[in-house]
C-alpha cells in the first residue's frame, strides 16, 4: 500500500505564511495549498538586483549579454524601435514589473476611481494580460473542489482558467432580473454557495463580456452589501473584479457606474480580498502587447500593506516558476503612453467612436420589426451586446449566418448571440441586424 508523503515547504514560504498570519490571518485561510508553497527564490534574480546597486567594476550576473555598457542587440531589429532604449527592450524586466509602470498604473486607478483615496491597496503587479492575472489567482486561491461564484452571462475561458485547469467547481445564477442585473440572485446564490463552505470565490466581469452590461450606482451598492453580509456570516470570500473593458461607458437607457466595485471592496472586511484585474489591453487599444495587472485589496486596512507585501512576493515566485516574466518591451511601450500628455484626450476620442457605434446599434436592434426575431439583452458598455434569439438554436444560426450571409457572430448558449459592435462601422450596423432577421426566417422555414 503506497502512502503520500507530506510536501515540503521551504523555509522562506514559511516565513512568509507566518508574516501572513499575524498580518491577516484570514487571508492564509484564503490561500490554496499551491498558494502556501509559493515564496520568492533568493536565487539569480535577487542576487542579481544586489548587484545592479553595488557592482560598480563588474556585473556577471544575469543570462543576457552585452557590449558596450548596454545590451547586445541586432539592428534589424532595433531599427524598427524608434525611440525605444536598447536598454527599455531587450534586458528581462523585473518578475512584478517594471517599477515605473506599476507607479504609473496606480495612479491611474486612484485618478479614476476617487473612492480608492482612501484605501490601503497594493502597488499592481503586471501580468501577461487578463488571463495570465487570472491563471495566478488561481494558483494562489484555488484548489480542486471550491467554489467559483459568476453570473451565467460569462467569458469562456473563465471554465477553462478555473474549471478545468484548477478542478474548481463553477456555480451561476440569472444575470439578468426584470432587465437589469440580478442582485437578489446574485446574493441569493452566494449565500448557497457559501453553505458548508469556509470559502467562495466570486468573480464579476464590469462592463461583462458577453453582455456589454455595467451596474448601475444601485445595482453596485446591491452587489457589496450582499458580499459584506456574507463576509460578516464568516465565509472567506475572494472576489475578483475582472475590469478588462474598463472605462468604455456608454450610458444606454441610464448613467451606469463609472467606478471598479474594487474601490468600494477593499478595506470592507477581514473576510474579503478584493483583487483586482485589469489591463493596457482595452484600455489602450494594445490587445497584442498581453500588458495586464494585478492588484490587491485586503479587508484590514491597518496591516494591509504588510499582507500586500506578503502576498506580492508569493505572486511574484508563481510568475518567476510560470513565464519568468512580461515582455519589458511591451511594458515600456504602456509605461511611455501613460506618460503622454495626450493620452487621456486620445483614449476619449476611441471612447466617442466606441459609443457611437453602441447607440447605433442599440437604435437598431431595438426596432419593433425584430421583435419577432429575438430581444435584446440590456447594454450601456464595453464591446459587446447581446440577443436572446427566437425559435432556432443559435448554434446552427451562427453557421447559417456564417456560410450564406457571410456574416461572423459568436454563440454564447443555445439561446444567445454576442455582437462585437467594437468592430463594426456606424454606417454597417443596419445591414448586420437585416441579415441577422433575414437568417432567423430563414431557418423558420427550412
Amino acid at each position: 500500500m503506497s502512502t503520500s508523503r507530506p510536501v515540503r515547504i521551504n523555509p522562506l514560504a514559511k516565513d512568509l505564511n507566518s508574516r501572513l498570519e499575524t498580518a491577516a490571518p484570514e487571508l492564509l485561510e484564503m490561500l490554496s495549498a499551491y498558494g502556501r508553497r509559493l515564496y520568492f527564490p533568493k536565487g539569480i534574480l535577487s542576487q542579481s538586483a544586489e548587484a545592479k546597486e553595488k557592482a560598480h567594476r563588474f556585473n556577471a550576473t544575469i543570462g543576457i549579454a552585452t557590449e558596450d555598457g548596454g545590451p547586445m542587440y541586432l539592428s534589424s531589429i532595433q531599427e524598427h524601435l524608434t525611440g525605444i532604449d536598447p536598454k527599455d527592450a531587450y534586458p528581462y524586466a523585473p518578475a512584478p514589473g517594471r517599477p515605473g509602470l506599476r507607479k504609473r498604473w496606480r495612479e491611474k486607478l486612484l485618478a479614476e476611481n476617487p473612492g480608492l483615496a482612501d484605501r490601503q491597496f497594493g502597488l499592481p503587479i503586471v501580468t501577461s494580460a487578463i488571463t495570465h492575472g487570472l491563471g495566478l489567482v488561481g494558483e494562489l486561491f484555488v484548489d480542486e473542489g471550491d467554489v467559483l461564484l459568476l453570473p451565467d452571462k460569462l467569458w469562456g475561458n473563465y471554465r477553462l482558467n478555473f474549471e478545468v485547469n484548477m478542478g474548481a467547481e463553477v456555480a451561476t445564477f440569472p444575470f439578468y432580473a426584470a432587465g437589469a442585473f440580478n442582485c437578489e440572485g446574485f446574493a441569493s446564490a452566494l449565500a448557497s454557495a457559501a453553505e458548508g463552505r469556509k470559502k467562495v470565490i466570486v468573480l464579476l466581469n464590469f462592463p461583462n463580456n458577453p453582455t456589454g452590461y455595467m451596474p448601475s450606482e444601485e445595482e453596485g451598492a446591491a452587489i457589496v452589501s450582499a458580499l459584506k453580509r456574507q463576509a460578516e456570516a464568516g465565509t472567506k470570500l475572494v472576489v475578483v473584479t475582472d475590469d478588462a473593458y474598463f472605462g468604455l461607458f456608454y450610458h444606454l437607457g441610464g448613467r451606469s457606474m463609472t467606478q471598479s466595485l474594487f474601490a468600494s471592496l477593499v478595506g470592507l472586511h477581514p473576510n474579503l480580498l478584493a483583487i483586482k484585474l485589469d489591463g493596457a489591453t482595452k484600455e489602450l487599444f494594445v490587445w497584442g502587447l498581453r500588458c495586464g495587472f494585478l492588484t490587491f485589496g485586503p479587508g484590514r486596512p491597518e496591516t494591509a500593506e504588510e499582507s500586500c507585501a506578503i502576498l506580492d512576493a508569493k505572486v511574484r515566485g508563481a510568475i518567476r516558476g510560470g513565464i519568468s516574466n512580461v515582455p519589458q518591451l511591451s511594458q515600456t511601450l504602456v509605461e511611455k503612453a501613460l506618460a503622454s500628455s495626450t493620452i487621456e484626450e486620445e483614449r476619449k476620442q476611441k471612447c466617442e467612436t466606441l459609443r457611437a457605434r453602441a447607440q447605433k446599434v442599440n437604435e437598431v436592434a431595438s426596432q419593433p420589426r425584430f421583435a419577432e426575431s429575438w430581444e435584446v439583452y440590456p447594454f450601456n458598455s464595453g464591446y459587446f451586446m447581446c440577443v436572446k434569439v427566437k425559435g432556432v438554436d443559435s448554434e446552427k444560426l451562427r453557421v447559417h449566418l456564417l456560410e450564406q450571409h457571410g456574416v461572423g457572430l459568436i454563440s454564447t448558449s443555445p439561446t444567445d448571440i454576442r455582437i462585437a459592435f467594437s468592430c463594426l462601422a456606424v454606417e454597417d450596423v443596419e445591414a448586420l441586424f437585416e441579415a441577422l432577421h433575414r437568417a432567423i426566417q430563414e431557418l423558420w422555414n427550412a
